[in-house]
């Protein structure tokens, strides 16, 4: 039962605070152990507690706290170096044929596609005896590492195609055994022995790169990346809050959540990297997600605690009602999201996967902040939440009372619901513009240029490609282990060697039987040809070309290297970087239906729980694709097309395969979090008995601001990945932000109620045996 507040001369606002500002003879009820006093209730009456967790948490909030504090400083311990722990590749599919020829030629053949590539030279040329010397020194060091190999060095086989044009630098290949991180730490220890502390000698330079320098490179890049992305967010996510919430107190509660939440993702991180393959690039969600849902989720407590503070004579009580509304809802926002980010699980490559893991963790861990550790703040808090306001916190105090009415989004609600088609039609038009580049979208596999041209990597790659004949690492490699033996394997390798040779692109075919061009024999074969290339009754082939491996072109040439016949029909498989791009695409395009038809259903199915309808879920559907297709269609006309290239310090090229179904399934989780909490305070409002009309503008209106300062908060968060020099790093941050204010701050203010209002009684329409299923399991916020 609530009862009415005493009567005096205090305000409705100071009668938030404690019982000290309201009264000396107010009677006192006792309260559990470590409650804070609100305002009392009539001393016969004790709150009557319906959430069963608040029950749970107002017995013990000082131990819910110390319990908080010990998990996270054994989570920091634990998450300390763990970018260290993960890996920055992921984007293979490890049963596709690139992978697994890979790993046969290696074990058969002890041969595989070079990932380290070393560069030597000085300015007074590369036959002085000083580069000589130098060339000849790290060839014999490479030579006598273990499981190194050297595939070919200029101060060893001095052929045109190992050294520059420029005269001044020669080249050496290898490739270093072991997986990712394995190859990676193998070829830290050479690039320490190498470039370390001496510096160049008589002008003699060495630089480092490939797949496994290149990894290095990004692994540094993105922890430098975290701070600085961290310095910049955090900082600017509190003066946002400030503006919000307009005192300090409430303005760093969900601030703490959000650290709190980034500090255990990344301690869980560190566990599950000992367990599986975790991307480096999953820490980049963490901080992004964790930040921003923590202040999601918060903003929607607090503004709804605050409105309830209003009504329910004491801390307790407003606590109560607010679990059992928005708490609810937070719940299914979270369920939404993580269900959104868990579809990414049905990929194999783990870059994907990282990402489920990572984001199911922050959702997981900001859920138990928001729902646990954030009432029993409150409850020590009491009043005090409103302590120190800012000026204009203190201005519209005063003026609370004449000032209510419809905010900014439920204004823009109003003329949207009056003029539907005009408001409706430009917005779908600007919309629909916005998508149009992605209709020439490309898709390729990260490579060095993803990375700032500052990189040393990056560098050695650039001077590849500008002063060689051909790329170091463009190789395609055909092997098969059931080739058999004797002249009729000869005239099979023969014969194919001869077709492949012939593929426009080509430039040469290295088998056991020699070398071919344009289908011809070029060079015939020597014993160690042939020693090289068979091993019992297996074989390989290796196929020279300029073609730039990541690329539309590369992706042409190992489809037509797949599609020519082989002899007697034996089994093959290809492998090199083209054939890995072609893998990649095939292998994301072929899950991609089982992950749009999941994220279809699960949101589908939280949204008519939460409605009762099929309309609202369907428009909801639509409204993200068409949201999203904007994102897409700017992010190619951008980072594609490189408008804003230098602005952003991109090297401008395809898409990286894997981004685009990241940011869809990240960004429509977050949509459909901010569907929920308009649509649950617009069927809150339907239930009451209002009209439509009012239920959608007053819905909005109530809940724009809070979705609105949400959004904007969440966008800095990953907006602040723009500081990061991987350049697919920013086309991620980018894309999410930009998605999430197009969401809040265009759809729902405007598609939202202008569709409503065409629609009409339809928005409620469900088939009857739905409607009788959602009233025995539907949930509302009331």
């Amino acid at each position: 039962m609530k009862t009415s507040p005493p009567h005096g001369g205090s305000s409705p606002e100071s009668q938030l605070h404690e019982p000290h500002s309201t009264g000396r003879h107010r009677p006192r009820v006792p309260l559990p152990r470590g409650v804070g006093r609100g305002p009392a209730v009539h001393p016969r009456v004790r709150p009557r507690i319906r959430s069963r967790l608040l029950r749970a948490i107002v017995t013990r909030p000082r131990t819910i706290l110390l319990v908080t504090v010990v998990v996270t400083i054994l989570a920091a311990i634990v998450g300390v170096g763990a970018v260290s722990r993960m890996k920055t590749g992921g984007f293979d599919d490890p049963g596709s044929d690139s992978v697994r020829g890979t790993q046969t030629l290696l074990d058969r053949f002890g041969s595989a596609d070079p990932n380290l590539v070393v560069l030597i030279g000085s300015t007074a040329g590369v036959e002085t005896p000083a580069v000589r010397t130098k060339g000849q020194d790290v060839t014999a060091t490479l030579r006598r590492e273990p499981g190194l190999q050297v595939v070919a060095s200029y101060w060893e086989t001095p052929v045109a195609e190992l050294r520059g044009r420029s005269g001044d630098v020669g080249l050496i290949v290898a490739h270093v055994d072991g997986d990712q991180d394995e190859s990676a730490e193998h070829t830290g220890r050479l690039h320490d022995l190498f470039t370390r502390a001496e510096g160049p000698t008589d002008g003699v330079t060495v630089s480092l790169g490939g797949l496994t320098q290149i990894n290095n490179d990004i692994n540094t890049q993105v922890t430098k990346d975290l701070a600085r992305a961290e310095s910049i967010a955090i900082p600017v996510t509190l003066a946002l809050l400030l503006v919000v919430f307009g005192t300090v107190v409430a303005a760093g509660i969900p601030l703490i959540i959000g650290i709190l939440s980034i500090i255990g993702t990344l301690g869980a991180l560190a566990i599950l990297a000992t367990l599986t393959e975790v991307s480096v690039f999953a820490v980049n969600l963490t901080t992004a997600l964790g930040l921003g849902l923590a202040i999601d989720y918060c903003l929607l407590f607090i503004s709804r605690y605050r409105e309830e503070r209003r009504r329910h004579y004491g801390t307790v009580a407003a606590l109560d009602a607010t679990m059992r509304s928005a708490g609810r809802t937070i719940v299914f926002s979270a369920a939404t999201v993580a269900a959104a980010l868990c579809c990414l699980l049905v990929f194999p490559q783990y870059f994907l996967r990282s990402f489920a893991f990572a984001g199911v963790a922050v959702v997981a861990i900001t859920l138990v902040g928001a729902l646990i550790i954030l009432p029993a703040l409150l409850l020590l808090l009491r009043g005090r939440i409103e302590r120190w306001p800012l000026p204009w916190r203190r201005r519209s105090t005063r003026t609370r009372g004449r000032t209510r009415g419809l905010s900014a989004v439920g204004r823009v609600a109003a003329v949207a619901w009056r003029y539907p088609a005009r408001t409706a039609i430009p917005t779908l038009a600007l919309l629909l513009l916005l998508g149009v580049p992605f209709l020439h979208v490309t898709f390729g596999v990260p490579d060095d240029r993803v990375l700032p041209a500052s990189a040393e990597s990056r560098q050695t790659a650039d001077r590849l490609r500008a002063d060689f004949a051909a790329p170091a690492t463009g190789a395609l490699a055909i092997i098969a282990t059931t080739w058999g033996t004797g002249p009729a394997a000869a005239t099979d390798t023969d014969t194919y060697a001869s077709r492949l040779s012939a593929i426009p692109g080509v430039d040469r075919v290295d088998s056991a039987t020699g070398s071919y061009t344009a289908g011809r024999l070029s060079t015939p074969p020597t014993p160690a040809t042939a020693a090289r290339f068979t091993n019992g009754a297996a074989t390989w082939f290796s196929i020279l070309s300029r073609t730039e491996p990541y690329s539309p072109a590369g992706a042409h040439l190992a489809h037509a290297v797949r599609a020519t016949p082989v002899p007697q029909h034996h089994r093959v498989l290809v492998t090199g970087q083209a054939a890995q791009l072609l893998d990649i695409t095939g292998s994301i395009g072929h899950h991609l239906p089982l992950a749009l038809a999941l994220i279809a259903i699960i949101t589908f199915t939280v949204l008519f729980l939460l409605t009762g309808s099929v309309v609202l879920p369907l428009k909801a559907l639509v409204f993200n694709l068409l949201s999203l297709s904007a994102v897409f269609g700017a992010m190619v006309w951008i980072f594609q097309d490189g408008h804003l290239a230098g602005p952003l310090g991109i090297t401008p090229g395809p898409l990286p395969v894997a981004i685009p179904v990241l940011l869809f399934c990240i960004t429509y989780g977050l949509s459909m979090d901010y569907a929920v909490f308009v649509l649950a305070r617009i069927r809150e409002q339907h239930d009451s008995g209002t009209t439509l009309r009012q239920a959608v503008i007053t819905g909005l209106s109530r809940s724009g601001r809070i979705i609105s300062a949400a959004a904007l908060i969440l966008a800095v968060s990953f907006f602040s990945t723009l500081v990061s020099g991987v350049s697919f790093i920013k086309l991620f941050g980018l894309g999410t932000g930009l998605s999430i204010l197009l969401d809040a701050l265009i759809v729902r203010p405007v598609l939202v109620p202008a569709f409503m209002r065409l629609a009409g009684d339809w928005n409620w329409w469900a088939p009857r045996p739905l409607r009788a299923l959602h009233n025995r399991i539907g949930i509302r916020e009331q």
